[in-house]
């Protein structure tokens, strides 16, 4: 029997032997989402100009200013630069406009009164030098760093993209996936049931999980427990595909083809089975083109628990996204843990009256009990041989 690894042993020997999925050149409109596999530098000063934030006037600030200043011309946004030629005259302005030559004082419209061609300082209002100008490179200057590579590319990151004169941006490729459920018992969705049988689920459990971060280019596939067929299934997807995630024919009985059909395919086994409740069976191999491929139990919770803690993490980590902080949260009651297997605890979480982000523990009753799941938002990593954990005991958290 295969000997048993640590949670922390198999995530390392993941990272070790994933491969990498390569990069694209992509319309900055179809990049969102996406993760960045360039360094982003920004192209000129931002802001490029001294700009006017305030709709008003622009004056050349004096020690004790004057109350009325005569018009002297407009300064719209978009507009060339204007120049202010006297110290008693203003130029209207507009938010967004350059900031006219002479000036280094916007007066906001509401703090003055108009009076034909002059404008009049409101009774009381005292202006300072440099108020409501945004300053030239206060942002960044030109060739600063902006983005680094394995950025996740959101709406603020697609500004800068925008604002920098990125029509097009290199991403990380997004890697093609074929998701197998194996069993005589598993019929579809739609159809109904006959006695023995369930409906198929794990997949598209699995599957949403990761369209739900970016992983568009999936197909989903069932193999009945046949070992010729499992092999000739299994044959055509890693031809056809550079990611195989497996649910189910990965434990040791006599109708778990699954670990043979990878051999005799040339895929390597780096590992199989984790000292973890539930996900124990788990197997992990690469195949001969560098396919990666994830066998996952076939109960539903354990498939799961394995696809956002192992799988997701592994396919966005080949892509360059850049490593996030593991999640932790506050126990708010207590928990047993085991006594050698890592325990994962299905949990729901919540903000305490003090901001502290806490979790309420939703125990499965087998791995195969998904129906609490809803009521949860991922699960807790519970390290083994702790004893009871009291509450307020701080856990690593990975949201489904």
């Amino acid at each position: 029997m295969t000997e048993l690894i640590s949670v922390a042993q198999a995530e390392s020997l993941i990272a070790e032997h994933m491969p990498s999925f390569g990069r694209e050149r992509v319309p900055l409109h179809r990049s969102a989402g996406r993760i960045l596999r360039q360094p982003v530098h920004a192209e000129h000063d931002h802001p490029p100009f001294d700009r006017v934030m305030m709709d008003g006037i622009a004056i050349r600030w004096q020690q004790a200013p004057q109350r009325d200043f005569a018009l002297a011309g407009v300064q719209l946004a978009g507009m060339a630069m204007q120049a202010l030629a006297a110290s008693d005259t203003c130029i209207e302005v507009t938010t967004g406009a350059m900031l006219p030559a002479g000036c280094d004082c916007v007066i906001p419209v509401e703090q003055t009164r108009r009076e034909g061609d002059i404008y009049r300082l409101v009774d009381g209002y005292q202006p300072a030098r440099g108020q409501f100008i945004h300053s030239r490179g206060s942002d960044c200057v030109a060739g600063e760093l902006l983005l680094e590579a394995g950025t996740r590319i959101g709406a603020p990151e697609i500004a800068l993209l925008a604002a920098n004169g990125f029509a097009e941006v290199d991403v990380a490729a997004v890697p093609s996936i074929a998701i197998v459920s194996t069993g005589d018992e598993l019929i579809d969705v739609g159809s109904p049931l006959g006695e023995g049988q369930i409906r198929r689920s794990n997949d598209i459990a699995v599957a949403t999980a990761l369209r739900l971060h970016g992983f568009e280019h999936i197909v989903i596939e069932h193999v009945v427990d046949d070992e010729e067929a499992t092999r000739n299934a299994l044959a055509s997807l890693l031809a056809s595909h550079d990611v195989l995630i497996l649910s189910g024919g990965v434990s040791m009985g006599q109708r778990d083809y699954v670990p043979a059909a990878l051999a005799s395919l040339d895929v390597r086994r780096v590992f199989h089975r984790i000292a973890q409740k539930p996900g124990k069976p788990m197997w992990f191999g690469i195949g001969p083109r560098r396919q990666c491929v994830f066998a996952l139990p076939g109960n539903p919770v354990s498939a799961l628990v394995c696809a956002v803690r192992y799988v997701r993490p592994a396919l966005l980590a080949a892509m360059g996204m850049a490593a996030l902080p593991v999640e932790t949260v506050c126990l708010d009651a207590s928990m047993d843990t085991h006594a050698t297997f890592t325990s994962f605890v299905p949990a729901h979480v919540h903000t305490d009256a003090q901001g502290l982000t806490m979790a309420h523990p939703v125990p499965s009753r087998t791995s195969g009990d998904f129906s609490s799941l809803p009521r949860t938002h991922g699960v807790l990593q519970l390290a083994p041989g702790q004893g009871p954990l009291p509450a307020g005991a701080v856990a690593a958290f990975y949201r489904w």
